[in-house]
C-alpha cells in the first residue's frame, strides 16, 4: 500500500477523504496486458487503514505492459492513471508493547 495526497471522495452522500491507495495484480496474461484491481481508502485517527471510498479495475497493456519489472512501476502507472499522487509507502502503526508483569520478589528461605 502507498500512501497519496489527500483526495475528496464522495460516499454515500458525504466528501471522505482518501490517503492510501491498494493495488495489487488480479490478471496478468504474461504477453500483452495485466489487470489491477485498486483501492483508495480512508485512514483512521490511529493511523490504521480506515473505509474503502473507491474501487475498480485498470488494464496495462502496450508500452507500460512491457516496462512493467516491479511492483512500484505498477504503483506509479495506476496512480498516473487515477491521476494521484504517491507520497510513500503506507506503514501500518505498531500497537504499544503491553507493560510487562512485574515478577514477585524472591524471599529468602
Amino acid at each position: 500500500m502507498k500512501t497519496i495526497e489527500p483526495v475528496l471522495i464522495w460516499v454515500n452522500g458525504t466528501q471522505d477523504e482518501g490517503t492510501i491507495l491498494n493495488a495489487y495484480c488480479i490478471n496478468d496474461n504474461l504477453s500483452t496486458s495485466g489487470t489491477f484491481y485498486y483501492q483508495i481508502l480512508s485512514e483512521n485517527l490511529d493511523l490504521t487503514v480506515g473505509q474503502q471510498l473507491a474501487q475498480g479495475n485498470l488494464t496495462m497493456t502496450g508500452d507500460a505492459y512491457q516496462a512493467w519489472q516491479t511492483n512500484d512501476y505498477a504503483y506509479d502507472w495506476v496512480a498516473e492513471q487515477l491521476n494521484l499522487t504517491i507520497t510513500g509507502d503506507y506503514v501500518p502503526p505498531v500497537p504499544p508493547s503491553p507493560e510487562p508483569t512485574p515478577e514477585p520478589p524472591v524471599t529468602a528461605e
